[in-house]
């Protein structure tokens, strides 16, 4: 590998790593899913811990979980022990899999924390009616918003099930047709 390339890919792997980071996964999950991606072969723990420096335990554990999340795939080489992975590239499969596994546990989580702070604001009667009325409308925005979001990632994966359903119809009306004629 050049030079060029193998800064490429370093440069591509951290950056993976930032955009891990924001999303509030692990910064090394990032770097894992970067480095398999960017492998033209499949690749093993082993691999992965000389090309991403981290320890063999931390590459399982992001392996597993990005496994979980469909951005990587297992492959199991016959007479070997070592289990390889490979990077999923349909990126809208990817947004699915991402936005179905952070969707509920996270929203849920965020819409529990700010009922939960608007029912201490509302507890609080009597104290400070200013700071509570600003506190309210400040935390009921907030819910509102997670509300919509939540709503929106739901339709945006029933939508994407609705076409799967309409596809395999149509799918299945061709072959009755052919088989019609």
């Amino acid at each position: 590998m050049t030079d060029n390339l193998r800064q490429a890919r370093e440069h591509f792997i951290q950056g993976m790593s930032r955009i891990s980071a924001f999303w509030g996964f692990p910064k090394a999950m990032g770097a894992i899913f970067g480095a398999i991606y960017l492998s033209p072969e499949p690749l093993s723990l082993d691999d992965l811990v000389e090309q991403v420096n981290v320890s063999k335990g931390a590459v399982s554990t992001n392996v597993r979980a990005l496994e979980r999340l469909g951005l990587v795939h297992k492959q199991v080489r016959i007479g070997e022990r070592k289990d390889y992975y490979t990077a999923e590239t349909d990126f809208w499969k990817i947004v699915k899999g991402l936005l179905r596994e952070r969707e509920k546990s996270e929203f849920d989580r965020a819409l529990q924390s700010v009922g939960e702070s608007l029912e201490m604001v509302q507890n609080a009667s009597g104290e400070d009616a200013m700071l509570s009325a600003f506190y309210m409308q400040r935390l009921q925005g907030m819910q509102s918003f997670f509300r919509t979001l939540d709503n929106l990632v739901a339709a945006v994966l029933a939508l994407d099930e609705l076409r799967f359903n309409m596809l395999q119809r149509f799918i299945g009306s061709m072959r009755d047709e052919n088989r019609g004629e």
